[in-house]
């Protein structure tokens, strides 16, 4: 039951409370059958570490893979957000399809299907189909780690008892989570190779993740219950109209009867599904009760505006630094190393924090400074220099950092009526959607005013409006990739370039001020949100126990 006089949680604000307990011995056997404890927890995270690498290891490759396959600017754009949304949209499905034919099966069958869309990636042939190719098998990626993602998390709830439990999630969200770090570095490093191996370079941890789930024996109880189908299809079809419409907007124009159909059509279609899961008398999708309790509200809801700026920073800020600054992947990826420098540090604090205080403090000065360092970080952008922005990007990941863990440690804390799958699944569907959302919005954003600015450069040269127009389109198509009018295959897309290089990489980190100002307007959004919370501590053993646990 809930206490508002006890602490919040574990102390890397990375998992909830548990009452102090013995440690659990390497070997130890769980209340689940015979399985091994130990190993059980590091296949799992193994599991998870591949869906955490992959939300930011693609971004640095962006300009490479652009570059050999020829893709537009807003096509790669959907080889990232396609995995995102994929994730966001099956995440619930997928806790439920756990619960119904056994955490184990379901947890293995997404790390399959998560490795083989990968191999497939990696394999693009680099042809006319390859766009639509990496989209696909992109999506397919998110569909199985929405597989593997909350079967893994209710493997580890099952396996150990209540006392450990809290420990063993704070260190699977803990450890999985903070590996998000690797990918800019990781990423970096295989591209010098091969932009292909980030994505081979999942198939190794996937064996030993389905070697570790084999040893540990883990039990699988499959129970015969119903399967909310159109709620699944109506949170997916809402999704994914409403991102459709967001990303094309700068193809389709923002007048166009097509972007605002889908936008507004998946809205609707969003709605429709929760008044649809508030009448279903059994076994809905997704709990939307648990929103009852205010703080659990403004927990998501900062989670959700924080995420608008967190996962879309690597694709935006990768590019700039590839096409603007000039850099290497390898530089690009120590570009984004500022940010987590900062990240880790924050997160530390922020656990201690909720400890001591709550989640409100962090909350707020999360919020404040994320807010003001993304603000500052996108005054310096046009410098064009490392020394210039820094302190700003450590400012960002910062706070980011103190925002992150608390929210999402208080509100499964909060939760106390659902079970760690059930909460785990709307604040996972909300952070993904976000992602998926920020980075369409943001896209179209860059991708205008990057040709209205191009525009303006060429026609002062003296192009007539017309063709300045057309080829600052051509520009911005190509300017994903390294800035130099490469992959084209458009001589008068490449002469522009070189005759207006300088200028072009100006006007490119203009139009990303636009993008930073918009993440640090999402996070003041977070901030009048953390200001609705009511900063009462919790403390709290585990959630009720739901089939999950059970």
């Amino acid at each position: 039951m809930r206490d508002k006089t006890g602490g919040s949680g574990g102390g890397s604000g990375s998992g909830p409370a548990t009452p102090p307990s013995e440690e659990a011995a390497p070997g130890a056997r769980g209340p689940a059958g015979s399985a091994n404890q130990t190993l059980a927890l590091a296949a799992m995270m193994f599991a998870v570490a591949m869906t955490f690498i992959d939300q930011t290891i693609v971004a640095i490759a962006a300009p490479d893979i652009t570059d050999e396959l020829g893709l537009t600017a807003s096509g790669m754009r959907w080889v990232v957000n396609s995995y995102l949304l994929a994730l966001a949209a099956c995440f619930a499905l997928g806790g439920r399809l756990a619960d119904i034919h056994g955490h184990r099966t379901v947890m293995l069958t997404g790390t399959l299907v998560f490795v083989i869309a990968s191999v497939l990636c990696g394999c693009v042939p680099a042809s006319g189909f390859a766009q639509t190719w990496m989209i696909i098998f992109r999506a397919v990626q998110g569909a199985g780690a929405a597989l593997m993602f909350p079967a893994a998390l209710a493997v580890v709830t099952a396996v150990f008892p209540v006392e450990r439990r809290g420990r063993a999630i704070a260190l699977f969200f803990g450890v999985s989570g903070g590996l998000t770090a690797i990918g800019p570095l990781l990423g970096g490093v295989l591209t010098a190779w091969t932009w292909r191996a980030i994505f081979w370079v999942n198939v190794p941890v996937a064996v030993i993740a389905i070697v570790l789930t084999v040893l540990a024996r883990i039990p699988d109880d499959a129970r015969r219950e119903r399967l909310d189908l159109p709620g699944a299809f109506l949170v997916a079809a809402g999704m994914g109209l409403s991102v459709l419409g967001l990303q094309q907007a700068s193809s389709w124009g923002w007048g166009s009867l097509a972007t605002w159909g889908c936008v507004i059509g998946g809205l609707l279609l969003l709605i429709a599904f929760c008044v649809y899961e508030l009448r279903v008398p059994e076994q809905p999708l997704i709990k939307l009760r648990v929103f009852r309790d205010r703080a659990f509200s403004v927990d998501t809801a900062v989670l959700f505006f924080g995420m608008l700026a967190f996962v879309p920073l690597f694709f935006f800020a990768s590019v700039y630094a590839q096409v603007s600054l000039r850099k290497t992947p390898n530089e690009a990826a120590l570009y984004l190393l500022y940010f987590f420098l900062g990240f880790v540090l924050a997160s530390q604090v922020g656990g201690r924090m909720l400890d001591k205080r709550g989640a409100r403090p962090p909350l707020l000065l999360g919020t404040a400074l994320a807010t003001a360092g993304f603000a500052l970080w996108a005054a310096k952008l046009t410098d064009l220099s490392y020394g210039a922005q820094w302190p700003y990007v450590v400012l960002s990941g910062a706070g980011i950092g103190l925002l992150l863990a608390p929210a999402s440690t208080d509100s499964v804390n909060r939760a106390i009526d659902a079970s760690y799958g059930e909460v785990t699944g709307i604040t996972q569907t909300a952070r993904n959607y976000a992602a998926a959302v920020g980075l369409a919005v943001y896209g179209t954003v860059l991708s205008h005013v990057t040709v209205d600015k191009v525009t303006a450069t060429l026609h002062a040269q003296g192009l007539p409006r017309d063709e300045a127009r057309r080829t600052a389109h051509d520009i911005a198509q190509s300017v994903a990739g390294h800035g130099d009018g490469r992959g084209t295959g458009d001589g008068s897309v490449t002469s522009a370039m070189r005759e207006t290089g300088d200028a072009v990489r100006m006007d490119f980190a203009e139009a990303n001020q636009w993008v930073f100002y918009g993440m640090a307007i999402a996070l003041a959004l977070a901030f009048l949100c953390a200001l609705a919370h009511p900063g009462t501590r919790v403390t709290s053993a585990a959630p009720d126990p739901g089939p999950a646990e059970r």
